[in-house]
């Protein structure tokens, strides 16, 4: 007869069988065991564990043990509660188990960004449940089962006919490297009851952050006890920020609270990359057996992660990591040793970092573009690159995490110059191209690239002939004898690795200079305590950019974002057909327009052919708030009348003026009720959120042309309606058809000019049209510009008539000092011809349905993604919790920050900061949008399998 696992029998077994007398009884989530939570008459809980009719009588006798020695011992775990009979567990039909114990108080430390403190916690965790174990023996101890590491190749290979050739086939290659790396030290791994399980899911955290007890013992057996550690540190692969940094943290503090030996330390990472094979496979195997079974499916994405990272790492470069973080390597010396070569005393230090020189103009994107500075550099003298160094590289362009960091220099001395050695040692082993020498110091000299005139395999003294240079030749130092370290390694492991390949500099006859590098950390600090913070940053922990290159950023570590956000560079960034006109203007002249010259004259020209037909006359100024604010007071000028009419959601700029107009709850919580007596509004024509939506978007004309005539009612005379074409920071909105239109005719029936603020959504951006008003079909009495026109130089104007300009005089003569002055008009010309040149319009139309298309494939799959609005460029995707009345703005932070990690820059904007504004540089390809897309489904991927676990 099959158990009665019902919460009503389960209740009744517990008050039968415990003496309980219970207030309430839950269900509780779990994989395999029916868990149920028991409220008792007097507050406290049990938890009530039917186990898998699967699992013996004796392991859970043997769990019971465990957790007696574990609490004796100190350890914060649950207690089992014997029954009236002193019975540790009851049996029901079908070989099922039930046990009460202690419910631990507290929350599962899951999520996908774990607290930075907790993946010390865990591994201090671990180690101090390691220890105590470590004494600890019993009949019932599993020993050989699936999740043990020491079967992990019986468990894929019953796996593998489930998995699928391919599949089994790339997963049996890695773990058979794996296993290879443990056959040299397996014999000596210690064997001991371990928990098996040991990650956030399985313990719980108080108010306080602080783990606060461990849970969920069904995998304790025996294994190796170094599999506790891989254990852990694969668990924290899964989780967002740096998690191999994380996992390396944890086995440090693993290792203070339990030693490893020399040889577990060298099984740690083949035993991650075990732990996420023999997981990728079994959950595999699962779904392929039950495709209904939720829990595996929204597992393996996490899976699939972890086996990722885990193999980020070469099995030596690993060891090397691990060794560094546990303080198991030799200390550095270079007493005794002499230099190595002559003339690098003052040879200059070529500089490849972000910020250095030589990376202009996209140099950087070049794979011999370090070689090419290299020899500029040094002429027909010598040159040397710095260790340390984090440069730009190639792979910055890419979605991967460049190996940026140079942990040895590069030399370019005139040909035939003598390399000899600084002490006395041994020619071990030839190196990639070169020479490596082991000192009799520790240190091993390692000599690449040079023509070498010594054999392999012989001792020698200090200032043997080692090598002629006959070019560059590289120089690397490494404290682990017999290791050939790698030339470069990414910024996450850079600390470490530096100190495994200290700088060379000493044995080329030159000092070790102090690091003038600031952490972005410091730099932070510093911008906050003297830059008011009202003007805020990105992300919670912003890197530190400092140079772009077209739709690409790059910060001081040499990591490369995709700038999916920037819509003021819209020609790209570091464009150097414009850095070279401004630098030619600046040697020239730079003044204010009250002077004569061409360029004002050359811009004007420009835009007034550019404009929709009738705007013929330019007013140049500095920003997007000030030719909003300038259109306002010309309007007024123009008309002799002050009231502005103006839509709610919309951002139109600083100044009084145009912050005057602005409505945007994003920006300010309290615009609504802060606007002053000459500004009226109208409710957004938001199609997607909006009171009218769908077939119904056309009434909006219908509620403005009544609020229009209520205005007449109430005896206001309008200067003019003031609207963006498309709403800009509501997240590229299109206004409904026929909209602007129906609107500007009333206003302009009524005596009031419309002015298009067309700061944001013009220049192409749309693709489809220069000019955000020719979408709606509407030539405006007045344009404001900025943002794109400079690239970024501080550059806006206002375009309209000559009558309407003239009216202006009334306020007396304007000019703008930097708006108009030379620099900025050849700005504003140069900005124009580049957009015609490289046919970044087209660009927009084209890319921008590529990019459209593919978000709105996205948001068929994910329920978290709302809609896609905009056109061209102008693109704004909604993050909602259910549909367009529920905007989830955390949502939308955490998926910008999540994007961050996968080198993409993207922010939340709307009245919700619900709506991810996608408007990059009109450089952006098609390759930049896989790489964007590709990096969205990821973050929404991983979203959904957290949610779900």
């Amino acid at each position: 007869m099959t158990a009665d696992l019902t919460l009503a029998a389960l209740r009744a077994l517990a008050a039968q069988e415990w003496g309980l007398s219970i207030a309430d009884a839950r269900d509780l989530g779990s994989n395999e065991d029916r868990n149920v939570l028991l409220v008792l008459a007097d507050g406290t809980r049990r938890l009530l564990k039917a186990s898998h009719p699967g699992i013996a009588r004796e392991e859970l006798e043997a769990q019971g043990a465990a957790l007696a020695h574990l609490a004796e011992a100190g350890a914060a775990v649950p207690r089992v509660h014997p029954t009236t009979a002193g019975e540790a567990m009851v049996m029901l039909d079908g070989g099922v188990h039930v046990r009460v114990l202690d419910f631990l108080e507290g929350e599962p430390a899951r999520g996908a960004r774990l607290p930075a403190d907790l993946p010390a916690a865990l591994g201090a965790t671990a180690g101090g449940l390691a220890a105590a174990l470590a004494s600890f023996d019993h009949p019932g101890l599993a020993d050989g089962g699936d999740w043990d590491l020491r079967e992990a190749a019986r468990v894929l290979e019953e796996a593998a006919p489930h998995l699928g050739e391919a599949r089994a086939g790339e997963l049996g290659v890695i773990l058979r490297e794996a296993q290879q790396q443990l056959l040299h030290v397996r014999h000596a791994l210690r064997v001991q009851a371990i928990h098996g399980d040991l990650t956030a899911d399985n313990v719980v955290v108080g108010p306080d952050g602080a783990i606060s007890g461990v849970i969920d013992f069904g995998d304790l057996g025996r294994g190796w006890l170094a599999a506790e550690a891989a254990v852990v540190m694969c668990g924290l692969l899964q989780h967002d920020g740096p998690a191999v940094s994380d996992a390396l943290e944890a086995l440090a503090a693993f290792d203070r609270a339990m030693p490893l030996t020399r040889s577990e330390i060298a099984a740690v990472w083949p035993l991650v990359v075990s732990r996420a094979v023999v997981l990728a496979a079994a959950g595999e195997r699962v779904l392929a057996e039950d495709p209904g079974n939720d829990y595996a499916r929204v597992r393996r994405p996490l899976e699939d992660r972890m086996l990722e990272r885990a193999l980020s790492l070469g099995f030596d470069e690993s060891e090397l990591l691990l060794m560094q973080r546990l303080g198991r390597t030799a200390p550095v010396t270079f007493t005794g040793l002499t230099p190595m070569l002559t003339g690098l005393a003052h040879a200059p230090e070529v500089d490849l970092s972000v910020l250095g020189d030589a990376a202009d103009g996209g140099a950087w994107m070049w794979r011999s573009w370090e070689r090419d500075v290299l020899t500029a550099t040094a002429g027909e003298g010598a040159a040397i690159t710095r260790h340390g160094e984090r440069r730009a590289t190639p792979e910055a362009a890419t979605a991967r995490v460049p190996r940026s960091v140079a942990l040895g220099i590069d030399v370019l001395v005139p040909a035939g110059t003598e390399i000899r050695s600084p002490g006395p040692g041994y020619a071990a082993r030839w190196s990639r191209l070169g020479l490596a020498l082991e000192l009799e110091s520790g240190l091993t000299v390692h000599l690449d690239r040079v023509a070498t005139v010594i054999d392999a395999d012989q001792e020698i003294v200090a200032g043997t002939l080692l090598a002629r240079a006959d070019g560059p030749f590289h120089v690397q130092l490494c404290v682990v004898p017999g290791l050939l370290p790698p030339e470069t390694v990414t910024p996450e492991h850079a600390d470490a690795w530096l100190e495994l390949c200290p700088n060379p500099t000493p044995l080329l006859g030159r000092a070790i200079g102090a690091s003038s590098r600031r952490a972005a950390g410091d730099l932070l600090e510093a911008r906050d305590g003297s830059f008011a913070t009202v003007q805020e940053h990105y992300y919670d922990v912003p890197p530190r950019i400092e140079r772009g290159w077209r739709h690409h950023l790059l910060d001081t570590d040499g990591r490369g974002y995709l700038d999916m956000v920037n819509n003021v560079a819209i020609l790209g960034h570091g464009e150097p057909r414009l850095a070279d006109a401004v630098s030619r203007q600046l040697r020239r002249l730079n003044t204010n327009s009250r002077f004569h010259y061409a360029a004002v004259a050359e811009l004007s020209e420009e835009l007034a052919a550019r404009a929709p037909e009738g705007l013929d006359t330019v007013l140049l100024v500095n920003s997007g708030s000030e030719a909003v604010d300038l259109a306002i007071r010309i309007a007024r000028a123009a008309t002799g009348r002050e009231d502005v009419l103006a839509l709610t959601e919309a951002y139109h700029g600083w100044t009084v003026g145009a912050d005057a107009i602005s409505t945007s709850l994003g920006d300010n919580p309290g615009a609504l009720g802060s606007r002053p007596g000459w500004v009226h509004l109208l409710d957004a024509p938001n199609t997607y959120r909006g009171r009218h939506r769908g077939a119904e978007a056309g009434r909006y004309l219908d509620d403005a042309l009544a609020r229009l005539s209520a205005l007449d009612e109430a005896g206001a005379a309008l200067a003019g309606l003031v609207a963006e074409p498309i709403f800009g920071n509501g997240g590229g909105i299109l206004l409904p058809d026929g909209y602007l239109a129906g609107l500007a005719a009333a206003v302009r029936a009524r005596g009031g000019l419309v002015v298009s603020d067309e700061v944001q959504v013009s220049y192409g951006r749309l693709g489809a049209h220069f000019w955000g008003c020719e979408q709606q079909g509407v030539v405006p009495d007045v344009i404001a510009v900025a943002k794109a026109m400079g690239n970024g130089h501080p550059l806006g104007a206002v375009i309209t008539t000559r009558e309407i300009a003239d009216a202006f005089a009334v306020e007396g003569s304007f000019f703008s000092s930097a708006g108009g002055s030379p620099v900025s008009c050849v700005v504003g010309s140069t900005v124009l011809r580049v957009l015609d040149e490289d046919g970044l319009q087209e660009n927009a139309r084209v890319v921008g349905a590529l990019l459209a298309d593919g978000m709105r494939a996205l948001c068929s799959r994910f329920d978290a993604l709302g809609e896609v609005h905009g056109m061209g460029l102008y693109l704004g995707l909604e993050v909602v919790a259910g549909g367009p009345d529920a905007p989830d703005p955390a949502a939308a932070r955490e998926i910008c920050e999540a994007l961050l990690l996968e080198g993409v820059i993207v922010q939340p904007t709307g009245d919700h900061k619900n709506v991810l504004k996608i408007k990059p540089p009109l450089t952006i390809d098609a390759e930049a949008v896989g790489r964007f897309l590709g990096a969205l489904e990821r973050v929404m991927v991983r979203r959904e399998a957290w949610a779900a676990l």
